[in-house]
């Protein structure tokens, strides 16, 4: 397989690279059907491995024995490379130590010298260091950057005060982290990668193997793996087969990659990584052939120009003027932006399914945004295709993930009702193997009607007078582990351990079935293992945090069972791939490329001065990828114009693309399309709801608080008290006003009980009431001063008035009336008696109260609703002539908390009398009209004296809202 020079061929990215290759071995076999078995083919990672299994089984006519894949990623990399790495005479190389135990490890070595710093973390984040620690270690093993180098930076005290700190920390956790593994044994995986390597590279040279060595599609420039490659291109029967090298990029746009001395090299291109890999080869661009076997271009190599061009370094894109205008042609390749990413996904999954429309044509959606990925799929699958992301979902997003995560929340939080009904609701969750979960739901119900409203004080104890006896104390058991091992102080291990008791407690089987049960077992089972090592405390809020990122790193992949010619890819998975119709989703800035992850460990400069690839170096590899996908036959650049929270930046590389062809061809049909799937054939919006049921079924009694609603909204009166629907209060909610007022209520009404209205017994019984509040800790702060200064005022101003002859002769009395067929009650807050005998009616409000100028219009009608019923002898006990009327506000007014407003005003042209009378006349003509007559429940007659919104869905208001006069139908 030799040639003069070094055996080095790359495939252009309008070829597919799998199948190209796959084609190219097997005519080279020249129809020796065991050749190929014979051959070891050197590939970059398990999933390419896929890729290239499936490229040989498409081409195997009459079967076929599949060369051996050997991926350089492998952590078993020893037992899969075999007699490469067992001369006789070597010692055997260390194991890696476990990866779930270096975490574990480091991530206590953190904490402890981060205390010693005076910067004291919890677990959660130790852990979170100890992963971009151990990412920092990986890439000084593969760059072979030797430790001692932190210690002898130069340009350590010119960066600031926070990296010379980290700096400090990383080198004594490093120290210990060395001398630990000494003693254990162990070496870091990448440590020990590159031993075997190199040890392979050895044993190829002195004894080159008999057999054909292939390394293909390998991009990772790594000293080691460069050693290797070099090796193998040199072997009499090996070569090194490069993926989209760009051989015909202009030798100073190359030359200007980098790296070179005094220059800083530009990691964001998409050919720097293969760049510097065939120099550390010791390999000239010149010297690299195109693999010429057996498979057609996918698309034209005019394009493949087109794409160079675009991405060309930023000093050389002043060409894009001079450019002939075939050297801009992105032939194949349209672009579609749309509003959202909700449009974005509707209008790939069209294309999609248009593509595969033609037999035998296949097409691919390649995206790093799994959110994307997960909507497109869903949109597919309204058409029945089932299309797997292969990819795969963190195991944070899985049902055993969400029901690990619902526990910690839930312990966390001292089962709170909100993540304590979350976990109780959660579908893996039945009630133990017995139960059943249309029973369990059924009780868990219960208790959520139970936990509407303000939140009860912490822990279980406090939710069992709330559920039903038997049940609650079955989930007490249930719960216990949890509760048991959050009330003490808490460990890694004993968490982990309560987590899975509770949870099998809860679910049973089901917690740990299918791959995602499995992906989970593995991670506990690596967790508790390693746990003894790890960080020794661990506060109850840093649980969830912490399961949360190490579930992230860990990917689900769905089993086989997809639609066979439409795939989803990410970025590694579209690698080495190729489809008839690519879609490239999701590119946008901090998408597609990603936004480089910081370290906190070493600071930029610092990287660039231990030779550490610089934060871009994966934007360059994003690109790569992305001039890959681009060589398909046909490819959709799409991006979304906003994402959930703000407007989107196009990807550098979307603008690379529109501002060097001038803007690529768009794809609006299927936007268009995309549209016109949910477009109705014709509208029809509902129009003003105005139920108008016979006179013999309307209610024959009516509150004083409900005319204003009645007249105001009467829709919104017949959803109440006709169809008695009631909206709940949100679970775990903010006291809210009306609740608040209850609460003032209830103190007030014991206060003039109990305590004969003592002015110096009103603040005992506030601070009473507010110790048994279980609401929020800052609205408690927030609200208890407001409410001590009101009752403080109340107090003086009852004080104030009794020593001018006013008594109190009624508190929370309910009264009624009979008038014009209707019964008219109500309860009033307080009724007094003035010095000179007449009825003075006071309302409490916690807000500010009614304006006048409702009452001249009709409204807030209460106070005077209320006279009239005691006028009337409608209050037991209580008789007189109503002289006064008012709103008691513990609102703010004048600096001062705390203030009485008359009902009708102080300009008022009603004098109390006619108050009254006033609030009769409205009463019957409202009785009349909806009552004992006929008129409709029209919707929303007076908006401005309707302001709640709890039936604003019900009446499908936004349908009809603005379309009709404002008086249609009101009947006044």
């Amino acid at each position: 397989m030799a040639e003069a020079g070094p055996a080095v061929f790359s495939i252009p990215a309008h070829q597919p690279f799998a199948d190209a290759l796959a084609a190219g071995l097997m005519a080279r076999t020249r129809g020796d059907r065991l050749a190929l078995a014979r051959t070891l083919l050197l590939i970059p990672s398990n999933r390419a491995g896929r890729a290239l299994t499936d490229a040989f089984v498409r081409r195997a006519e009459a079967g076929l024995v599949l060369p051996r894949l050997v991926a350089i990623g492998d952590p078993e990399l020893d037992e899969a490379l075999g007699q490469a790495l067992d001369p006789a005479d070597a010692a055997p190389v260390p194991p890696a130590i476990a990866p779930m135990r270096r975490r574990m490890i480091l991530a206590r070595l953190i904490a402890e010298e981060r205390a010693r710093a005076g910067e004291p973390v919890d677990a959660a984040e130790a852990m979170r260091l100890s992963c971009a620690f151990a990412r920092a270690l990986d890439q000084m093993a593969i760059e072979e950057v030797a430790p001692e180098a932190l210690t002898s930076l130069a340009v350590a005290g010119d960066v600031s005060a926070h990296w010379q700190s980290a700096l400090g920390v990383m080198a004594a956790v490093l120290a210990r982290w060395r001398a630990l593994l000494a003693d254990l044994g162990r070496l870091d995986p990448a440590d020990r990668r590159n031993r075997l390597l190199d040890r392979a590279a050895a044993r190829w040279r002195d004894a080159p193997p008999s057999h054909p060595v292939i390394a293909a599609g390998i991009t990772s420039a790594a000293p080691a793996v460069a050693r290797l490659l070099r090796q193998v291109a040199r072997l009499p029967a090996g070569a090194v087969v490069l993926p989209a090298l760009d051989l015909a990029l202009p030798e100073a746009e190359w030359e200007a990659l980098g790296p070179a001395a005094g220059a800083r090299p530009i990691e964001s291109h998409p050919q720097f990584a293969l760049k510097l890999l065939l120099d550390r080869m010791g390999v000239a661009r010149g010297e690299v052939r195109r693999w010429r076997h057996g498979a057609a271009p996918a698309a034209p190599a005019v394009r493949g120009r087109a794409v160079a061009h675009a991405m060309a370094p930023a000093a050389f894109t002043g060409k894009w003027q001079t450019l002939p205008k075939a050297e801009r042609r992105l032939s194949g390749v349209t672009a579609l932006e749309c509003a959202s990413p909700a449009k974005e996904a509707q209008a790939i999954a069209v294309a999609l399914r248009e593509a595969i429309e033609q037999p035998g044509a296949t097409a691919a959606l390649v995206t790093p945004d799994r959110g994307l990925a997960r909507r497109v799929s869903a949109h597919l699958s309204r058409w029945g295709i089932e299309a797997d992301d292969s990819a795969g979902r963190p195991l944070s997003a899985t049902p055993p993930g969400t029901l690990l995560l619902a526990m910690a929340e839930a312990a966390a939080a001292q089962f709170a009702p909100v993540p304590l009904l979350t976990l109780l609701k959660h579908p893996l969750v039945t009630g133990g193997p017995e139960g059943t979960r249309i029973a369990w739901l059924s009780q868990v119900r219960r208790l959520d009607l139970a936990l509407r409203g303000p939140r009860p004080a912490p822990g279980l104890d406090a939710l069992a007078p709330l559920a039903p006896p038997a049940w609650f104390a079955d989930l007490r058991d249930r719960l216990r582990p949890l509760e048991t091992a959050f009330a003490a102080p808490l460990t890694i291990a004993g968490a982990l351990a309560a987590l899975r008791e509770t949870g099998e407690a809860l679910a049973g089987e089901a917690l740990w079935a299918n791959p995602a049960g499995r992906a989970a077992a593995r991670l506990f089972e690596a967790m508790e293992e390693a746990a003894p090592e790890g960080p020794a405390t661990l506060t109850p809020s840093a649980l969830a945090p912490l399961l949360t990122r190490l579930m992230e790193e860990e990917a689900v992949r769905p089993p086989q069972g997809g639609h066979p010619r439409l795939f989803i890819w990410g970025l590694l998975e579209s690698r080495l791939q190729q489809a008839d119709l690519v879609v490239l989703g999701g590119l946008n800035e901090g998408v597609w490329p990603a936004l480089p992850s910081p370290d906190p460990w070493l600071a930029p400069r610092i990287r660039a001065e231990l030779g550490l690839p610089g934060l871009e170096r994966r934007i360059g590899l994003s690109a790569h990828d992305f001039v890959s996908a681009l060589g398909a036959p046909r490819a959709i650049v799409t991006r979304a114009r906003r994402d959930a929270r703000a407007p989107t930046v196009a990807s550098r590389f979307w603008l690379r693309l529109g501002a060097m062809t001038g803007g690529v061809t768009p794809a609006r049909r299927y936007r268009h399309w995309a549209a016109a799937l949910d477009r109705p054939a014709r509208f029809a919006p509902a129009d003003r709801p105005a139920p108008a049921p016979p006179a013999s079924l309307r209610p024959r009694q009516l509150a004083v608080t409900a005319l204003d609603r009645l007249k105001a909204d009467p829709y919104a009166f017949y959803a109440r008290t006709m169809l008695r629907l009631r909206p709940l209060d949100p679970v775990d909610a903010e006291p809210s006003p009306a609740w608040r007022g209850t609460a003032v209520h209830a103190v007030l009404e014991q206060w003039a009980r109990l305590d004969g209205a003592d002015p110096a017994r009103l603040l005992p019984r506030a601070e009473a009431m507010l110790g048994g509040i279980a609401a929020h800790p800052v609205l408690r702060a927030l609200w208890a001063p407001r409410l001590r200064e009101a009752v403080a005022w109340i107090a003086a101003t009852m004080a104030r008035l009794a020593g001018e002859g006013r008594s109190i002769i009624a508190i929370e009395q309910a009264g009624a009336l009979d008038i014009a067929g209707v019964r008219l009650h109500g309860k009033v807050d307080r009724i007094d008696r003035d010095a000179d005998g007449q009825l003075v009616i006071v309302d409490y409000k916690t807000g500010a109260p009614p304006r006048p100028r409702a009452v001249a219009e009709g409204y807030a009608l209460q106070l005077g609703l209320l006279g009239l019923i005691a006028e009337r002898g409608g209050f037991a006990d209580v008789s007189g002539v109503a002289g006064q009327f008012e709103y008691w506000s513990l609102a703010q007014k004048d600096g001062q908390l705390g203030y009485v407003a008359p009902a009708l005003g102080r300009r008022s042209v009603l004098d109390p009398a006619a108050f009254t009378e006033r609030a009769l006349q409205d009463f019957r003509a409202a009785a009349a009209q909806w009552l004992t007559g006929d008129a409709p429940f029209t919707a929303k007659i007076r908006p401005e004296y309707s302001p709640y919104d709890e039936y604003d869905a019900l009446m499908r208001l936004d349908e009809w809202y603005g379309r009709q006069g404002a008086d249609a139908g009101d009947g006044a």
